[in-house]
């Protein structure tokens, strides 16, 4: 029996001797590559973080003291060490999750996988521990250098910080990356913090004695302070954390077992909140991660464990077609700039950071910031495009709101991985953004079919200057293109109804990527002699004026969208109908509104009844129900 194979729970890892824990490094640094090399994951930040996870469960009693993952991609190794190790499914459909996961075990306290939020939580359970009644209880915390440039971290601090005995401890992982390397005045400032021995001990020595003389006392130790203060802040910039009240021990070297459990147990019996910092290295242990410039592995797809070569799926990829696009904007326009929250690669702008290096700005993990900050850059005359993940948009919508749309300021967001993406999860689904957006005035919103269209649409959404826009698009591979029959306004016709024996029954409105099976939908209605007119708005927000008078050609109209079903395309187009007193049923097939374990994409849509065959079955039963109620109300 190896080591790892010997550890079921935390309670088995304690009983190990510290002359073994390297070997369980190793085997787990093994288990780690075999496994994800066959499925895909986040390999290089689970590489980094072994010997600081055995640290961890060695000296805090899990559950009974809670650890926290920010943004979670880095507990591969938590799961290993609490009982998980099938791996052969992970990230896929009855598998593990990619991320900590409630339903998995009691040792996974939060599964929202978006970062900068870990420390509110803690800050909330040591709150609880506090009115409880429970002060033997520590409430850990990990979290990365990366997420550390969200200001939503920053504000939990700050009230960490006022609770002097509640036990939390907070684990800077500190590798100098989220994504790639950590952009910002804050890495900066990690890459300067060492420790002083002793100091605490030495302040509390000197304001014990000075307060005792008396009349002079505490003057003279409130001018001493603010000198050795001053002195410190030259010196040692942990008095960042110290002034807000955290104590600070490190930096530790992350892959020192024996150093970082000596550390974690001084934390742990301080009594309050204390800063932990940690240096680790992304993708230890594996060369290919190691020496990977981009992102040491971050989230690779399965890949020849030998050479570390990926094993792409050949085709283009929806986010290429981006990038490919804004590089020749930017040949054509010296106005426009791009924006990145940490994810310059990820979201495709990385050839246009190269081709126009001056011209790109990385904010770190700071959607809102990034979203305002765009409004400033538009207020001082360019044209900004906020390349981020449909899902961490809505970290931003008030900014969206309120600082974009209600000045009127040309803005482009560039949403990648919309709709299902699978997965990753619950947290990454981008099925909200069409919903959310249907309510902020003064915003145009384009979702393009293929890739043709994602071209046309990005550059008709950064002509305009007086509002925001936005354009969405999935994760993965783009269909082939999809060429219009005709058009309806400024809508594409995807589809008609063959010849004029055939009855115009049904007005299909394809959203974007679900437009390949709409357009399979009505050939296979075609077939029962159901006359199926498929359009593709290409601007969902305004819908265009010409779908209202289509849709009083037809009997039925039918929206597919992927998104939530509940204030999105759909719910427009009735409430478009209804507005022009219409009085034509309207269906809506969309993502149903929970949130959705991971899985295949394409598993997920057979699911809920969003391919082509179960789409042309419901659809087909729809038209035939209302055919014959218009029958049996025409008069005889």
């Amino acid at each position: 029996m190896t080591l790892l194979e010997s550890v079921h729970s935390p309670d088995d890892l304690k009983k190990l001797s510290a002359e073994q824990l390297p070997g369980l490094a190793a085997e787990i640094r093994d288990f780690l590559v075999s496994e994800v090399a066959r499925t895909g994951g986040h390999l290089g930040p689970n590489l980094g973080v072994v010997e600081l996870t055995v640290a961890l469960h060695r000296v805090f009693d899990s559950p009974r003291d809670p650890i926290l993952f920010d943004t979670g991609h880095q507990a591969y190794v938590h799961k290993m060490l609490t009982g998980r190790r099938d791996f052969s499914k992970l990230r896929r459909e009855g598998g593990l999750s990619g991320y900590p996961s409630r339903a998995e075990s009691e040792h996974d306290f939060i599964e929202n996988s978006h970062a900068s939020t870990a420390l509110s939580y803690a800050d909330g359970l040591a709150k609880a521990n506090e009115v409880r009644g429970q002060d033997d209880r520590t409430v850990v915390a990990l979290i990365g250098d990366g997420a550390l440039t969200g200001g939503m971290a920053w504000e939990a601090l700050n009230n960490i910080a006022e609770g002097k005995n509640r036990r939390v401890v907070i684990v800077v992982n500190d590798n100098g990356r989220s994504y790639s390397p950590t952009i910002g005045g804050l890495a900066d400032h990690f890459a300067t913090l060492r420790m002083t021995q002793g100091y605490e001990q030495m302040l509390d020595m000197a304001k014990s004695a000075i307060n005792r003389a008396p009349v002079v006392g505490p003057p003279l130790y409130e001018a001493l302070h603010g000198l050795k203060k001053g002195l410190k802040d030259a010196i040692q910039p942990q008095i960042m954390f110290e002034d807000l009240g955290l104590k600070y021990l490190g930096p530790i070297d992350g892959h020192d077992t024996a150093a970082m459990e000596r550390a974690l147990r001084r934390a742990r019996d301080f009594g309050g909140p204390v800063i932990v910092h940690v240096l680790t290295q992304k993708g230890k242990g594996y060369a290919p991660a190691e020496n990977h410039e981009e992102d040491q592995f971050h989230a690779p797809g399965a890949f020849d464990v030998a050479t570390g070569e990926q094993q792409a799926k050949p085709g283009v990829k929806w986010t290429s077609v981006f990038g490919e696009e804004m590089v020749r904007i930017g040949a054509e326009r010296e106005d426009v700039v791009a924006i990145t929250a940490a994810m310059l690669h990820p979201t495709g702008l990385a050839p246009f950071a190269e081709a126009y290096p001056g011209r790109v700005f990385d904010v770190g993990i700071a959607e809102q910031h990034a979203a305002t900050s765009a409004a400033g850059l538009a207020m001082g005359g360019l044209h900004p495009v906020f390349a981020v993940y449909a899902t961490f948009l809505n970290r931003c919508f008030d900014q969206v709101l309120m600082d974009v749309a209600l000045h009127r300021q040309g803005v482009t967001f560039a949403l990648d991985r919309a709709g299902v993406t699978g997965d990753d999860g619950a947290s990454h689904n981008g099925m909200w953004d069409l919903s959310i957006l249907q309510v902020v005035p003064n915003l145009g919103l384009a979702v393009p079919r293929d890739a043709t269209r994602l071209r046309e649409l990005l550059r008709e959404a950064v002509a305009v200057d007086d509002g925001p826009t936005v354009v969405r698009y999935p994760k993965g591979e783009v269909a082939p293109d999809i060429p219009a029959v005709g058009k309806v306004g400024g809508m594409d016709v995807l589809r008609r109804p063959d010849g004029d024996e055939t009855p115009p029954d049904l007005l299909l409105v394809a959203v974007g990527a679900m437009a390949p099976t709409c357009c399979e939908v009505a050939d296979r209605m075609a077939d029962q002699g159901i006359g199926v007119t498929v359009v593709d708005p290409r601007w969902v927000k305004p819908l265009d004026a010409a779908l209202v008078d289509e849709a009083a050609r037809h009997r039925v109209v039918a929206v597919v969208e992927d998104n939530g079903r509940v204030g999105a395309v759909g719910d427009a187009v009735a409430r478009a109908l209804r507005d022009a007193g219409l009085d034509i049923p309207v269906r809506t097939f969309g993502v149903e509104q929970r949130f959705l374990d991971h899985a295949k994409r394409d598993r997920i849509l057979e699911e809920m009844g969003l391919n082509a065959q179960g789409l042309a079955r419901s659809l087909t039963e729809t038209v035939s129900r209302y055919t014959e109620k218009t029958l049996e109300d025409e008069p005889a």
